[in-house]
């Protein structure tokens, strides 16, 4: 079916809300396999909001044909008049956020089956943000369906784990993620191969990588600068070199999204492209400006997070080859430099600077400065360039 298509890899999760939805729609709302809150856990890039709102186009469905088409173009384009998604583009999901969909959950639908409330990101709740939705969950409305989205159960309280029904999607395999990139985006399979192990089965990092050159380029420049570290010195400098990678990383994704959403903005208040914002409407643009800084930060942090994604498979690929174990690396356009990588150095000092990555991950989310961090991390990486 078309609208599981972009689900690779997960065809027992598939399984589970396709025969909830089903019984849905044959009227088993008392069906076990149909329950009012549910929670989809996953990697990153293993398609958690995919298949949340694929769920939510099969609940809001009736069965009709040209209707259901319809249907599906108003999910995507997250216009249904019956579903309400709360997502963040900011460090965390507010209490605000959080009661204003609580309320909306409240209404009756008015097309459809169901209200549909998808929450994104919902490990980006601190507690007592989780307790106000633990509410709405205890007691929802009888035609209102909750789908939560996370890494993991453990990222959520404790309270909201014992009132969801949750759905784990697996890791898919590099083969069926360059398949999915190559039939989707046209790109040719070895292309399609190379970003997807790369990107380690992360399907929406694959596709930046298979279609988006400068981001190809970016990861190329983050493992040279890693592999270039032999002193204090260079790994002072090559800090700031990731986080100036880092932050253009976070720019070429944010920049035009602001001026998309700016232009939008000034022409909803009836002001012409260059023209005078008057005192009244300023406010409106500085909570647009202040939401994109937000971003920005978040936008950043997710950059430096990519970065230190990729230095972890690097040195895993190190690793190996310093023990000795047949395995094909995740980065094998640069196979001549990771022996090279792996000969200066022993399999403690790799697992040392892998554990230092940890550290400085930790840090970051602590808001320690990711500029500090990355010193105190790299200096680990430094190697000499004899061979010991």
């Amino acid at each position: 079916m078309a609208l599981w298509d972009d689900l690779t890899g997960q065809s027992e999760a598939i399984a589970v809300v396709a025969a909830a939805a089903s019984a849905s729609a044959l009227g088993g709302s008392g069906d076990s396999s149909m329950t009012h809150s549910w929670l989809i856990t996953g990697p990153p890039g293993s398609g958690r909001s995919n298949l949340a709102y694929a769920f939510a186009t099969a609940l809001l469905s009736t069965g009709d044909e040209e209707q259901d088409a319809a249907t599906a173009r108003q999910v995507a384009a997250r216009t249904h008049p019956d579903l309400g998604v709360l997502s963040t583009e900011k460090v965390i999901i507010t209490m605000d956020e959080v009661k204003t969909a609580v309320a909306t959950s409240q209404f009756s639908p008015s097309v459809g089956r169901y209200r549909v409330m998808i929450i994104e990101d919902a490990d980006r709740m601190v507690e007592r943000t989780s307790n106000v939705l633990l509410k709405a969950l205890e007691e929802p409305p009888p035609r209102t369906v909750w789908i939560l989205c996370a890494p993991s159960a453990a990222d959520l309280i404790p309270t909201i784990r014992s009132r969801v029904r949750t759905v784990r999607l697996r890791v898919p395999s590099v083969d069926e993620v360059a398949d999915l990139i190559a039939t989707r985006d046209g790109v040719d399979l070895p292309t399609a191969t190379r970003a997807a192990r790369e990107a380690q089965s992360h399907i929406g990092m694959a596709h930046r990588l298979a279609t988006n050159a400068d981001a190809r380029n970016r990861r190329a420049k983050t493992l040279e600068i890693a592999l270039g570290i032999r002193t204090v010195s260079n790994a002072v400098v090559a800090a700031a070199s990731l986080l100036a990678v880092a932050t253009d990383d976070a720019k070429s994704i944010t920049e035009e999204k602001d001026a998309e959403e700016r232009e939008s903005a000034l022409r909803s208040l009836g002001i012409a492209p260059g023209g005078t914002i008057p005192p009244q409407l300023r406010v409106q643009i500085k909570n647009l400006e202040e939401d994109q800084k937000r971003r920005a930060t978040r936008s950043l942090r997710d950059g430096i997070d990519r970065i230190m994604v990729d230095l972890l498979s690097l040195y895993r690929d190190i690793l190996l080859l310093q023990l000795g174990v047949d395995s094909e690396p995740i980065n094998l356009s640069i196979h001549g430099q990771l022996l090279d990588a792996a000969a200066r150095g022993s399999a403690q000092d790799t697992l040392a600077t892998m554990d230092a990555i940890a550290t400085a991950r930790r840090r970051i989310e602590s808001n320690v400065s990711p500029a500090l961090a990355l010193e105190a991390m790299l200096i680990s990486a430094r190697r000499p360039e004899t061979t010991r």
